[in-house]
């Protein structure tokens, strides 16, 4: 799903290692304020940078102390493991997530979302970044279990438009939201981790028309009612 792009990090001073420890807290449970905030920026920014450069593999709790020019307690402390850091940043970027388009169709609302997923895995640091997540929960629970919260939080966002096609008799009534969002990203995600063919425009729309046309066929009812 889009993200917004990335926030600026935090000017050394406002990180500075001489800086109290920040309190031990539940990786993405809490948006605190003051120092505590400026230094989950710039560890999280941080973060990104080292998974786009060198993966989930590649992460080090100490290197990303340096890099967000914090004491590498803190970073220890607050965070612990780096699936534990994965985590947290995965539910910052759902918090910066662009909000749900309501265009009014059902046409119109699957095609914004597509537009939006292609943006953000065209982009070439969200979109390395993704991949880098996407790789980590391939191998570790943790961060599995991580990037699962994330994609239910956006699919959640956005589930809302086919019930409001139902409504207006655009989709039978059984109608399930969430695999017709599902069938809106996934052709897109295929795309960027298999053949790697740019991601416009055009391939976001296709995407979107083809959920849409299953959904109106009875493609998505629920099997259960």
């Amino acid at each position: 799903m889009a993200v917004e792009p990335s926030r600026p990090a935090p000017s050394p001073a406002e990180t500075s290692p001489s800086e109290p420890a920040a309190e031990t807290t539940t990786p993405g449970t809490v948006r605190p304020g003051g120092r505590t905030a400026r230094v989950r920026t710039a560890v999280l920014r941080a973060a990104e940078d080292a998974l786009v450069e060198h993966g989930f593999g590649g992460l080090d709790l100490g290197d990303i102390a340096q890099r967000a020019e914090v004491g590498r307690t803190t970073v220890y402390r607050r965070w612990g493991s780096t699936t534990a850091l994965v985590a947290d940043l995965l539910a910052d970027m759902a918090e910066q997530s662009l909000p749900r388009t309501d265009s009014g169709s059902l046409a119109g609302d699957l095609r914004a979302n597509a537009r939006l997923v292609r943006r953000t895995l065209a982009d070439p640091r969200q979109g390395a970044l993704f991949r880098a997540v996407i790789v980590a929960a391939t191998c570790d629970p943790d961060a599995a279990e991580a990037l699962h919260h994330f994609y239910r939080r956006r699919v959640e966002e956005w589930a809302p438009c086919v019930a409001a096609a139902v409504e207006r008799g655009e989709l039978p009534p059984d109608t399930d939201g969430f695999e017709v969002v599902r069938a809106v990203s996934a052709p897109l995600y295929y795309r960027m981790l298999t053949t790697g063919e740019p991601l416009d425009e055009a391939a976001a729309d296709r995407a979107a028309a083809a959920a849409e046309a299953a959904a109106r066929a009875g493609a998505y009812r629920r099997q259960d009612v």
